[in-house]
């Protein structure tokens, strides 16, 4: 099942460069993602395109078939998506366990154990957190959240390389047991071969 769809959309910050050009894609439900490129490709464009934090200049982004503009980019960002930050986006003055609670009614200790975290962990401020578990957060707050879309921007560029595959197995299994379109923005091949699905973005254009 398609859960997001691409259609001929482009991007242009000044209506003359265009970042994107006439992308059309199709990212099922249960599968992980992985879209590849240099810096600057508009690998991050994209993402904040699926998530509805911009617009596209051309074209259309549907979301079960319906476009997230006329849904409204609000709706689409509060219902349908996660996102998972390279920068975490935690509140930074709460533990762990407020900020999961901020997403979800479920008890946040189960989830971050899941990631990783300890009870002890869970009470600290996130300040005091190292990144590596900053980034567990992030990834606890996407994992409580109901949204059928996860989106993360480099989730593990931060990280050692053992809890960077510790974090790809997570998102892994978001996609695989709870069903979700995962779709991730990196620079890694080691996180890419983990992926269903490889897209690899250059010179504005996406491809398989």
């Amino acid at each position: 099942m398609n859960r997001l769809e691409i259609c001929k959309m482009s991007y242009s910050y000044d209506n003359k460069r265009y970042v994107l050009k006439n992308v059309d894609s199709q990212l099922e439900a249960g599968k992980m993602y992985a879209i590849l490129g240099p810096s600057g490709c508009g690998k991050t464009t994209l993402l904040s395109l699926l998530g509805g934090l911009d617009s596209p200049t051309e074209g259309q982004i549907l979301y079960n078939g319906q476009d997230i503009g006329k849904l409204g980019l609000a709706d689409h960002r509060r219902n349908h998506v996660a996102f998972v930050f390279q920068s975490y986006n935690l509140i930074d003055y709460l533990t762990p366990k407020e900020n999961v609670a901020l997403t979800s009614k479920l008890p946040p200790l189960p989830i971050l154990r899941r990631v990783g975290l300890n009870e002890e962990e869970s009470r600290r401020n996130v300040l005091k957190l190292s990144g590596g578990q900053q980034q567990r957060v992030a990834i606890a707050r996407a994992l409580a959240s109901d949204a059928d879309v996860i989106l993360a921007d480099e989730p593990t560029g931060n990280l050692d390389e053992d809890t960077a595959a510790e974090i790809t197995g997570i998102l892994k299994e978001c996609a695989h047991l709870m069903n979700k379109c995962v779709v991730i923005v990196t620079h890694s091949n080691d996180l890419a071969k983990q992926a269903d699905v490889v897209f690899r973005l250059k010179k504005g254009e996406l491809r398989e």
